[in-house]
């Protein structure tokens, strides 16, 4: 008898169909769209699989719903829209998808740099509303990136990524990690620095450190006080990270650059959000690892995940 698997989004139908082998399967039917709670809740109710994005709360309420469920698998290498201790007390499974997307989130953090360094969003656009008349010395000038410090928070995967190119554009690194990384130090010469001092010396500093209770608005008002005044921020790791408004008071009043924001507090972000009036934050809709090599990667291994399991094998990328 083959297992009950529900998908929350619509997957392509070559990435679904050879799981057909294994599990009588269910999906959502848009693409786009997330599944309203109340569907999700009626849907989990006799699975036994759920595959699941980072849109989907998977917590007590939901486990409450899926007496049957024994693994979750989850399409992001992320995981804070799961509650893994309700999943430890429940004896249910969770992966993720480690490793696969870390160089394709590392070049879009270098994207957003260059972009919110060198205005490239704002200059697009100062072209296409017809306001070049004439070139002058200073017209929309940027800052600099080579040379420059660079100030990352969260030294794992994706972050040592963010930092091996910054030394391709012989930018200083320093970094900020609950453990030192002494052998990248050795290797690349990384620094270690205080969170503190971080913000205070770096010209751009990035956010790659995971969300949790401990990161979860690490970066306020306070801390953005600390940065240079034409420092730039990143932000590619998860909102709630940086205090949202703390950031938009800052750079209203002139404190910082610019920001690069690839994630919010909510997503999608509302249109009235205040950051989103400000020519100087670059805002993307949650793309860091979104190639088409990446996100087919991602698929595969839970794909990978999902057919150990349907063969009775163990499956890897645990989080619980």
């Amino acid at each position: 008898m083959k297992k009950k698997l529900f998908i929350t989004r619509k997957f392509p139908a070559q990435i679904v169909e050879p799981l057909r082998e294994y599990y009588d399967i269910s999906q959502w039917d848009e693409e786009e769209m997330v599944i309203p709670r109340d569907k999700l809740l009626a849907a989990v109710a006799d699975c036994e699989v759920l595959w699941v994005t980072l849109a989907d709360q998977v917590n007590e309420e939901l486990l409450s719903h899926a007496p049957n469920l024994k693994l979750v698998t989850n399409l992001a290498v992320g995981y804070n829209n799961i509650d893994v201790q309700a999943l430890r007390k429940r004896g249910v499974m969770a992966t993720n998808t480690p490793g696969v997307l870390t160089n394709t989130t590392a070049d879009l953090v270098m994207g957003l740099l260059l972009a919110t360094a060198r205005r490239i969003p704002e200059s697009e656009r100062y072209l296409r509303e017809g306001k070049w008349k004439s070139w002058y010395p200073m017209q929309l000038v940027g800052k600099d990136v080579s040379g420059a410090t660079i100030g990352i928070i969260g030294m794992g995967r994706i972050g040592q990524a963010v930092a091996r190119r910054a030394k391709g554009f012989d930018m200083k690194v320093l970094y900020n990690n609950r453990r030192r990384r002494h052998e990248a130090e050795e290797m690349y010469g990384f620094q270690y620095a205080s969170l503190e001092e971080l913000l205070k010396q770096s010209d751009f500093v990035v956010i790659m450190t995971p969300y949790n209770n401990d990161t979860e608005g690490l970066i306020g008002a306070e801390e953005l006080a600390l940065m240079k005044d034409d420092a730039v921020i990143i932000n590619a790791s998860r909102g709630g990270i940086i205090d949202e408004l703390a950031l938009y008071d800052t750079l209203k009043e002139g404190k910082l650059w610019a920001a690069g924001l690839d994630v919010f507090e909510q997503e999608p972000i509302a249109m009235d959000h205040p950051l989103l009036t400000l020519s100087n934050v670059v805002a993307l809709p949650h793309i860091g690892s979104a190639s088409l090599e990446t996100r087919t990667a991602m698929l595969m291994l839970n794909v990978k995940e999902l057919t150990a399991y349907g063969q009775g094998k163990a499956v890897t990328n645990r989080i619980d």
